[in-house]
């Protein structure tokens, strides 16, 4: 961090702040420099934020559907400029930095054109006993989100939450990770082009301090997507107010193969869904589990396809390097202890670990009490395990404190088994499928965290249930008055008997 001169907003008098460097992780050349907002700073943007929630919740669903397909046409025709960010940031590759963004784009636009379907007043059976009253539920606003973003896709997860709370009525203030700050910056300016009129979507830049200021400054909700420690931190910190959270905090996804599955096509989705973003992926693949009539098949296929997966920062690279430098010790650790206990390395080892970049590594025989096995690697890695049938295979991937994702290639039994596995998501013949499905709404269980964003769950959660009862006219049997009599009591026990007392 640096320190430099700058003049008070309100005083106009000189001042000194603190700014930090977004650093290029394949060269460390300097992406950019941004402010390190003090808990001052956040409290400033909440309080402005909240000001203009008021006037984005009165333009109504139609007013907000329009400035978010604005909003939407604008990160479309400059994809290009933000994956470019993205890249210089995080290191991917341009290709998987504009998947992102595409995802992230069709999400929005399914936010903005659900949310009066999902979020409107809609009515309800008012039951025999209170058969004179219209009753109806809707969704207001809750009124300014938080958002704490990730660094591995700091477009396609942070938007999950930032979309759907604007299209429920929501102004949202937003700190994105320390390593892509560029990126929530360039969000936040994008917006403010075709919602120039109140600070609806704010960006404040800094550190886990910064973080913890907003989880304190009063916002009506605060979702969060980063490690379990981290989001244990998130929740105390927000509990002192109670404020509601909503945390994704990553996985240890498991991938089953049964006897009947296309086994080129499930090595070809292990490798991609280990590999891909170099494996910082909190829906990727980790483990994998294989029925022992196709796992040598399987191996040698996913031996043969890892193969031509490298790291690095050229054009025929097809992975880039670990973005938060303390990741490379954890993934040195896990090769090594599956190593240590008579795993063996297919492809890669503990050499596969250099200064910037993961090569991809295939291990087998790895006992299920490691390391490799039991903790978030986010590297890329893989595990492959030989199972007798599927039972074990549920059975193995179901042990586990995490319950994000998981995969399954099976022909004749691929719900079935989806249904056993303990995760908020699972695909099945194909690999993070639910993540492009703007419908389908996207969360964990256990350390994995709770809540949902995306789909129709994704945007109730960033609304709160109004319900309104109204008479319409003067109920036969007054039960809300002193002036009750004992035959009403009478009539009203005869009437429950006969609607619920039935025997069965």
């Amino acid at each position: 961090m640096t320190t430099v001169q700058a003049e008070s907003a309100t005083t106009g008098e000189p001042t000194t702040r603190e700014t930090f460097e977004s650093l290029d992780p394949a060269t460390d050349e300097v992406v950019g420099t941004y402010p390190v907002h003090t808990a001052a700073d956040v409290e400033e943007a909440v309080a402005e934020a909240r000001e203009a929630a008021s006037w984005w919740a009165g333009l109504g669903f139609a007013g907000r559907t329009e400035r978010l397909q604005r909003w939407k046409g604008v990160l479309t025709r400059r994809s290009a400029q933000l994956a470019e960010l993205v890249h210089a940031e995080t290191g991917k590759p341009h290709g998987d930095a504009m998947l992102e963004i595409v995802l992230a784009i069709d999400h929005t636009a399914w936010a903005a054109k659900h949310a009066r379907k999902v979020l409107g007043s809609r009515r309800r059976s008012a039951g025999l006993l209170m058969a004179n009253q219209a009753a109806t539920v809707e969704y207001q606003p809750l009124g300014v989100v938080g958002v704490i973003g990730p660094w591995n896709y700091p477009v396609f997860t942070p938007m999950g939450s930032i979309a759907y709370a604007l299209a429920a009525g929501n102004a949202v203030v937003f700190k994105p990770s320390e390593y892509t700050p560029g990126v929530g910056k360039w969000l936040a300016d994008a917006f403010a082009e075709v919602v120039p009129e109140h600070p609806v979507f704010r960006v404040v830049t800094g550190f886990g301090k910064t973080g913890a200021a907003l989880c304190r400054s009063g916002v009506d909700k605060l979702a969060f997507t980063g490690s379990p420690g981290t989001g244990k931190k998130i929740m105390a910190a927000c509990a002192e107010t109670l404020t509601p959270v909503l945390i994704e905090a990553g996985g240890k996804d498991a991938l089953l193969v049964d006897a009947d599955a296309d086994v080129a096509a499930a090595a070809d989705a292990a490798v991609w869904g280990g590999m891909s973003n170099a494996g910082q992926t909190c829906v990727g693949v980790e483990r994998v589990y294989v029925h022992e009539k196709v796992y040598d098949d399987f191996v040698a296929k996913v031996v043969e396809v890892t193969k031509d997966v490298r790291a690095g920062s050229d054009a025929e690279a097809k992975i880039g390097p670990i973005t938060m430098p303390g990741q490379l010790k954890i993934i040195k650790r896990h090769i090594a202890d599956a190593l240590s206990r008579g795993g063996k390395a297919l492809v890669g080892g503990e050499d596969a670990v250099g200064e910037r970049y993961v090569q991809p590594t295939v291990l087998v025989d790895v006992p299920e009490d490691s390391s490799a096995v039991r903790e978030e690697t986010f590297g890329p890695t893989l595990t492959i395990a030989k199972v007798r049938d599927m039972d074990e295979a549920v059975e193995k991937a179901n042990d586990s404190r995490y319950g994000l994702a998981s995969t399954v290639f099976s022909k004749a039994r691929g719900v079935e088994l989806a249904r056993r596995l303990r995760s908020g998501m699972t695909a099945v013949n194909g690999v993070i499928s639910f993540a492009g499905i703007p419908s389908l709404p996207f969360g964990g269980i256990g350390d994995s965290g709770f809540g949902r964003i995306h789909g129709p769950e994704g945007l109730r959660e960033f609304a709160r249930s109004k319900a309104i009862a109204r008479q319409r006219f003067r109920p036969p049997l007054s039960l809300t008055t002193f002036s009750r009599t004992a035959k009403t009591d009478a009539t009203v026990a005869k009437l429950i008997t006969l609607l619920h007392g039935k025997r069965r």
